[in-house]
Parts: structure tokens; C-alpha cells; sequence
């Protein structure tokens, strides 16, 4: 499976999205007792799943590289991956949303959901098509104990 454009490209995309629209919209700015400490809480969360999830590929000798799966070596099932199957990704989800409470408008959270959908049409589909073939029923038993997101 080859991809385009690598996830970490995809999120800074979304990103500037969520910047030009803060920038541009003249409305739907928002403001919250919190919403700073929440936007630190929900990236320190995503600086912990992905370095879990970073930590749990390298232990099992297995590529953190969603380009190219045929170097796939093994199915990571336990720890952050109980959990998620996604556990990447949910931290980029985690980045974009708090980068868009740092910004204050309400309308960047369509481009976080514009952001799932493009991760699970272009990305996640063919990722889960091509485990399924390198890990047959084992990768399917996953997908049954363990949501896609969260």
C-alpha cells in the first residue's frame, strides 16, 4: 500500500485549515473558564499515546511507518493498542483539537471531524485491508475486541 500524503503531512494540513479559518471566519470565536488547560491536558495526552504507542512498535521490532506495510512484522495488540487501534492517529485527532481550543473557534471542530473522515477513507481503510492480509484471522479478532478511534 502506498499513501500519498504521510498522516503527520495530512494533520499539519488540517491544521493551517483550522488556522485560516480562525483567521478568516468572523464569527463563532468561543471562550470558556479552562479552555486553555484543556487544550495543554488534551496535548499532553497525545504526547503520551503516541510515544506509548511509538515505545510498544520499537519493542516489537516492527515499523512505525504506515506508508509502506509490507515491513510489517508483527501485530501490536496490548498496552495503548488494548485500547485503540489507532493510537497514532487518535493523538494527531488529540493535537488538532487542542490546537483548535487554542484558537477559540467552535467551526475547527468540522475540520477535526473532516480529519477523521479523511483519516479513516484514505488512510485506515487500506491500512486495515493490508493487516488483514498479512494477519488473516488474527487482525479480524482484533478488529472485533478493539475500536478503530477509541
Amino acid at each position: 500500500m502506498k499513501l500519498r500524503i504521510p498522516p503527520p503531512i495530512v494533520m499539519l494540513i488540517f491544521a493551517c485549515l483550522m488556522y485560516v479559518l480562525n483567521r478568516f471566519l468572523p464569527f463563532g470565536n468561543f471562550e470558556f473558564f479552562g479552555r486553555k488547560e484543556l487544550a495543554i491536558f488534551l496535548l499532553s495526552l497525545a504526547v503520551i499515546i503516541m510515544t506509548w504507542a511509538i515505545f510498544q512498535f520499537l519493542r516489537a521490532k516492527t515499523t512505525t511507518n504506515p506508508i509502506n506495510l509490507t515491513k510489517t512484522s508483527s501485530l501490536v495488540t496490548n498496552g495503548i493498542f488494548k485500547y485503540t487501534r489507532n493510537p497514532m492517529y487518535l493523538g494527531m485527532l488529540l493535537i488538532l483539537l487542542a490546537f483548535g481550543l487554542k484558537l477559540g473557534n467552535a467551526f475547527n471542530t468540522l475540520l477535526a471531524a473532516g480529519f477523521v473522515y479523511f483519516m479513516n477513507h484514505f488512510q485506515i481503510e487500506k491500512e486495515e485491508k493490508a493487516l488483514t492480509e498479512l494477519f488473516d484471522k488474527e487482525y479480524t479478532m482484533y478488529c472485533k475486541a478493539t475500536r478503530r478511534w477509541f
